[in-house]
């Protein structure tokens, strides 16, 4: 007996020096995770295969196959066209964009595994950061949470709730099962509160934005002439506007400015970097390039209302989609003595040209018919995979890296058959997820949507190594009965005497707090049987019990330690303090009002 008490006290003693770790950050989090796997076996608290085991676990291979399927996804274009499709509802308010992911997120997640549905959306997440200039922090927290919360809309959302009526009929058969739809009204109430909780505390829960000196993409005398050449505007033509040619009207000549875009809408096109025969017509929408004192000059001139912000083109033309290069004529060039209008460079290169630098002079305006000589730069605007294909010019030499990679699109529909695949194996044909998916992820592969070597760059192995070093430690808090002797004392400790909502704030809180320590399904098999039995004792509904106590494991906010809230960290750039900040008050507000909508529709 005492060396069960003694292998109790060091799994505590472990979990305290596993929170002081993750609060003082004296490792990285990865490091968390190999030094479980080395100190619980030594300690004897798990032996070696088990503190290995979680490297071959369901969930962290589940993990790794849904973000090679992510980054499949990402390469040729579908999480970019998703992205532009929540753009386009959400424009570029940080809010509207965080309650339409997050929403989004906890949908899916209600019918696949929450941690596949976060790791899907990553792309995306980083995507319209990206071409909004938004926080990806103030996006990937919520979105997070939600996607934990949205496992709680089905019974098939999250492990705790898919186990929840075998482990009634264990305990008590005569009790009748939960339906698919049950739980339904308690996740969406939970899942309302957590949108309201970021949206009205976020500012105050959620941390800052990283300091800290952006990257160039471009050196410094780029950038002043890039500030000469103006930013990106939207302009919507009236209906009465008569249609003439895009170098009928002389933007360029006479306001140093260039349309790079057009958006009709009927018939509904879109062209960007337009050639000079393009026809304006009423009613289309313009992207313009062009200091701001010549944009509001054309605006007047012709008729046109200037946008308060981008819409239309907030997709195609963001910052993570396009921008602007100096490219250097070579000198053997083809282009000597010829003018951007002889060589027709929209037409050749899907580029727009937007200035000269000759030395130390800067050319901005009537740049069209300037003859070219080797040594001249040339400021370019175009979407970065007119960029990728404009770089094997032998006119051209491009004085930067080029953002992103050029999307393979022409593999979106291989790509969308693997994830639609690895999802019907695991939801029709009951396959185990971690197979699911890495067949999903190996048809990424095979299909060459992906190469080997981008599919090893696409995973996260912090993320992995943490999962799999944690996992060792809920066995250990299981085998050596620590959660046990918790769970008794503190159930012996209330008595019988407890009203049923009290009791069951009393089961949430307890089953929150083990779902930190041992995964929600630890906590949920630990829980459920021991809440049902005393449930019956003091006289309130065990199934009920039941279903609180599954619900409340998903209660997992305050530290990195759910499969979610470790896949996001790294990305999002999170400490542990962090998920504390934003964590514990939202973990309140959860238990409160899953009591409360229970009280209100069970009771």
């Amino acid at each position: 007996m005492e060396t069960i008490h003694t292998d109790i006290w060091l799994t505590f003693a472990v979990l305290f020096f596993v929170v002081l770790i993750f609060v003082f950050e004296w490792v990285r989090v990865d490091g968390v995770g190999l030094i479980m796997m080395v100190v619980l076996p030594v300690l004897g608290l798990v032996t070696p295969a088990e503190a290995v085991s979680g490297l071959g676990s369901n969930a962290v291979v589940s993990i790794i196959g849904v973000m090679i399927i992510g980054a499949g996804l990402d390469r040729t274009g579908v999480m970019k066209s998703l992205a532009g499709l929540i753009l386009k509802y959400a424009g570029r308010n940080e809010t509207r964009i965080m309650i339409l992911v997050s929403g989004t997120v906890a949908a899916i997640s209600g019918v696949m595994q929450n941690i596949g549905a976060a790791a899907l959306f990553m792309p995306v997440v980083k995507r319209i950061a990206s071409q909004t200039g938004t926080s990806v922090r103030n996006i990937l927290l919520p979105m997070g949470t939600c996607a934990i919360i949205g496992g709680c809309l089905t019974l098939v959302g999250s492990s705790p709730l898919i186990m929840l009526n075998d482990l009634i009929r264990m305990v008590d058969p005569e009790i009748p099962s939960f339906g698919l739809f049950s739980v339904t009204p308690i996740g969406i109430a939970l899942l309302l509160t957590a949108l309201f909780y970021f949206v009205f505390a976020g500012r105050f829960v959620l941390p800052p934005p990283v300091s800290g000196k952006k990257t160039t993409r471009i050196n410094s005398l780029v950038e002043n002439l890039c500030k000469e050449a103006g930013s990106i505007y939207e302009m919507r033509v009236p209906d009465s506007f008569e249609a003439t040619t895009l170098i009928g009207l002389g933007i360029r000549e006479n306001y140093c400015s260039s349309i790079v875009g057009i958006a009709r809408q009927s018939p509904r096109e879109k062209y960007i970097t337009p050639i000079r025969d393009s026809i304006i017509r009423g009613g289309d929408h313009l992207a313009l390039v062009g200091p701001e004192i010549h944009i509001r000059h054309i605006a007047e001139d012709f008729g046109w209302e200037l946008m308060p912000e981008m819409s239309t083109f907030a997709g195609d033309l963001s910052p993570g989609e396009a921008g602007v290069m100096l490219a250097v004529i070579a000198p053997r060039s083809g282009f000597f003595k010829n003018t951007i209008y002889d060589i027709e460079i929209r037409r050749a290169y899907h580029v727009s040209a937007l200035g000269i630098l000759r030395g130390d002079e800067v050319i901005l305006e009537d740049i069209t018919h300037q003859p070219l000589v080797p040594g001249d730069g040339l400021l370019l605007h175009g979407r970065w995979d007119d960029f990728h294909r404009l770089k094997d010019s032998p006119d051209l030499i491009l004085t930067g890296t080029i953002p992103g990679e050029p999307l393979r699109t022409e593999k979106s529909v291989p790509a969308l058959v693997c994830m639609a695949g690895a999802l019907v194996l695991a939801l029709v044909f009951n396959a185990q997820l971690s197979i699911a998916l890495l067949s999903g992820a190996l048809g990424m592969i095979l299909t060459r949507v992906l190469t080997m070597d981008e599919a090893y760059q696409s995973v996260e192995w912090m993320t992995v190594f943490l999962l799999a070093g944690l996992i060792p430690l809920g066995r250990a808090f299981q085998h050596t009965g620590a959660a046990d002797l918790m769970a008794d004392t503190l159930l012996s400790a209330l008595g019988t005497g407890l009203l049923p909502v009290v009791f069951l704030f009393v089961m949430g809180l307890l089953s929150t707090f083990f779902t930190l320590v041992i995964s929600n399904v630890g906590a949920a098999v630990l829980l459920i049987p021991l809440g049902m039995n005393m449930a019956s004792k003091i006289g309130v509904d065990p199934g009920l019990t039941a279903l609180v106590t599954a619900v409340a494991a998903s209660n997992s906010f305050i530290l990195p330690t759910h499969q979610v809230n470790a896949l996001i960290m790294r990305p999002g750039g999170y400490r542990t303090l962090d998920y504390i900040c934003s964590g514990f008050g939202l973990t309140l507000v959860y238990l409160v009002v899953l009591i409360a909508v229970v009280w209100l529709i069970y009771l």
